[in-house]
């Protein structure tokens, strides 16, 4: 028969604090000498903690339990510690445990031959060893620590060692006198990270040592020397959360052989909300050389952008400040022909007026500043100061038509300095207006069709001034678009004249999940566009014709293509990616054609395809691999290849790779990587990977 004794009755302590301590067992005795004895599947709970044992026995004068094993304590946090015998106060929290042995957070093991447990807080383990490895049978881990004494800060969740030795497979590999690691509960504390290794053909094979630092419970930062033949180099990492935002840096200062100058550069963003649903957002990047940031890879961009936003969005309003400070690293590309700073301001707002549909309405100032003062292109500024009011409404007509109706009018007073190309102050006029209809057809059954004919007539003039165009030098012609009033990204170009796009879309939604979609479609216009580049499939009177397609399956097949071809069935421009993935495998590749375009810049074509894989060799071997290559060329761009292998206790990660892409600023480099952790610290804590098998 089962008993149950409140230990609370017999230890005044506990009676005082208002703890109540529980004792389960099936059989409990009073001895003469006042010893509470419990036997036969003995279980005590107290404060969260669990310990199970063949017997216990309290001795009241001594305030001690003398515990026979097998013992299995398991506190609050889930922490799990097994032993032969023990000597316990009452509490659970000081005593003596011999032949034990401690799991922390199911991933690090240690053993010891005693373990002293004290104040509640503090484990100190005697002739101690520690690993996360399995171990199968008499045959040494994979790894493991050897320490003379081990204290476990259960509170800090700190492990000590003290006279400590590192084997592998039993062979030892160094010594440290002392040492400190974080348990695998822990989230985040001061001390060194996982070491990488990186090997280049330009800064020789070198070291980076980062060392995490928390500055309280909001803010880190992480401090990264990095060490090789031709380099010596400080990288940094900031963290800083605030109750209504958040902060983050992060840079590197050199000094190496490449250049004669210290190097640097810096990344920072913020985002933090203010009153009134204002949204304050900001991102620094600016580097020292156009070189710096690929011959270092942290960063692949060719320009950089240094901005500020103030924006508030309402179910019916959109108000936003913003400015932008852009850095070209480009070749071919000066920062005045962006041009490098840009500021604008604007309120956009709808609603819904008594005679139907929505009417929307928009104040703008946006300006374009070089800093240059030559008359021309390379000097020129512009504000545009404008307005402008649309109203839109929606019908279903007989017959399962859709009709739309989009009317406005939109106003621009230009101001354009050091260009005597254009007017000083000049004023522009755009009324324009749209109809669209579509005529859904459906079919449904176990493969659901769905063809959707549309018709798109729309109409814009141009009174008054003609602009430098400063924002809409690119445009893409896409399913996205295809039924726009204008297919211009920004405000200063504008699409005139009479234009109808017409366009087909199918899609097919299989049984199994599966599903394809095909678009395609054209527009054609009364006059030319000169403000589109050739390339764009926008320019003369009839666009290119666009086809769009995609295709997935339930088995994780996606392909995806879009193409721009003209009457001749010659490509314009065409591009598509692919996806595969199960289990094991993963894949995926792009491809992109553009032909030659000075309008953009482009003075050769370009013929590209990407490539990135992954492959589950064995449980516990993984490889990657990723290409670029140039098909126009005939060069490859860039490729890389990797293997990383991780059991229950390892993580050892190596990659190669090598970029081809060489200018006056580049050179061609070949990087090689390294890097390795131990899992059960949280420093080193990653996904565990599977268990080694134990064979007889």
């Amino acid at each position: 028969m089962r008993w149950l004794v409140l230990i609370l009755l017999l230890l005044p302590q506990l009676a005082r604090a208002q703890n109540v301590a529980t004792l389960v067992a099936d059989s409990v005795t009073l001895s003469a000498d006042d010893r509470l004895i419990a036997s036969g599947n003995v279980v005590a709970f107290f404060d969260g903690t669990r310990l199970r044992a063949s017997q216990i026995i309290y001795d009241r004068s001594a305030d001690r339990l003398i515990i026979t094993g097998p013992i299995t304590l398991q506190d609050a946090a889930g922490d799990v510690l097994t032993a032969d015998s023990g000597d316990l106060d009452p509490r659970l929290e000081n005593g003596i445990l011999l032949g034990a042995r401690i799991v922390l957070d199911q991933q690090l093991q240690l053993a010891a031959n005693q373990i002293d447990r004290r104040d509640g807080r503090y484990l100190q383990l005697y002739r101690s060893t520690a690993s996360s490895c399995r171990v199968c049978g008499t045959r040494a881990p994979l790894w493991e620590i050897r320490a003379e004494k081990v204290t476990h800060d259960t509170v800090e969740q700190q492990l000590y060692f003290e006279n400590a030795t590192f084997l592998v497979r039993g062979l030892p590999l160094f010594w440290l006198p002392a040492m400190r690691l974080p348990d695998p509960t822990q989230d985040r504390a001061t001390g060194f990270l996982i070491p990488r290794q990186r090997s280049t053909s330009q800064l020789g094979t070198g070291i980076k040592l980062p060392y995490f630092i928390t500055l309280g419970d909001h803010a880190d930062v992480t401090l990264s020397p990095y060490v090789s033949a031709q380099t010596r180099t400080l990288e940094l990492d900031l963290r800083r959360a605030f109750a209504s935002g958040s902060l983050a840096l992060r840079g590197a200062v050199s000094d190496d052989t490449l250049q004669d100058d210290l190097r640097s550069y810096l990344f920072a963003n913020g985002t933090f909300r203010l009153p009134d649903n204002y949204q304050l957002q900001f991102n620094v990047e600016t580097v020292s050389d156009k070189a710096y940031l690929l011959d270092y890879d942290y960063d692949d961009k060719d320009r950089l952008e240094s901005g500020l936003s103030l924006v508030r969005v309402t179910d019916t309003s959109l108000n936003e400040l913003r400015f932008s400070y852009f850095q070209t690293l480009r070749e071919v590309e000066t920062n005045a022909s962006l041009p490098p700073v840009i500021g604008e301001v604007r309120r956009e707002a709808r609603m819904l007026p008594g005679f139907g549909g929505v009417l929307s309405y928009a104040t703008s100032i946006d300006t374009a500043y070089r800093p240059d003062t030559t008359d021309g292109s390379a000097g020129r500024d512009v504000t545009r100061t404008g307005g402008r009011a649309d109203w839109r409404r929606d019908w279903i007509l007989p017959g399962g038509f859709v009709a739309t109706a989009q009317t406005g009018l939109r106003g621009d007073i230009y101001q354009v300095r050091d260009d005597s190309a254009y007017p000083g102050t000049d004023l522009r006029l755009v009324p324009s207006g749209l109809v669209t209809l579509r005529w859904p057809l459906a079919r449904q059954g176990t493969v659901r069709h769905l063809i959707e004919p549309t018709l798109t007539l729309s109409w814009a003039e141009v009174h008054g001034a003609s602009p430098p165009n400063e924002d809409s030098t690119r445009s893409e012609f896409d399913p996205a678009n295809l039924f726009d009033r204008s297919r211009f990204t920004g405000q200063d170009a504008v699409e005139t004249g009479t234009q109808l796009a017409a366009g087909l879309t199918w899609t097919r939604v299989g049984p199994a999940g599966g599903a394809s979609s095909l678009t395609f479609g054209r527009v054609f216009r009364n006059r030319t566009q000169p403000d589109f580049t050739p390339s764009s499939g926008l320019d003369g009177t009839d666009s290119d014709w666009l086809v769009s397609g995609q295709y997935t399956t339930a088995g994780g097949l996606l392909i995806e293509l879009r193409g721009l071809f003209d009457d001749d069935i010659e490509t314009t421009r065409t591009d598509g990616r692919a996806r595969w993935s199960n289990e094991r495998f993963a894949v995926g590749a792009t491809y992109i054609w553009q032909g030659r375009d000075q309008a953009e810049n482009r003075f050769d074509t370009i013929s590209e395809w990407t490539l990135d894989s992954g492959y589950q060799l064995t449980e516990t071997l993984r490889m990657s691999a990723d290409a670029r290559y140039n098909v126009a060329a005939d060069r490859p761009v860039q490729a890389g290849l990797g293997f990383t292998w991780q059991n229950e206790c390892v993580t050892l990660a190596v990659s190669a790779s090598r970029r081809y892409t060489a200018s006056t600023s580049v050179d061609p480099t070949t990087t090689f990587g390294l890097v390795g952790s131990l899992s059960g610290f949280s420093a080193g804590r990653s996904a565990k990977g599977p268990a080694a098998q134990c064979r007889q």
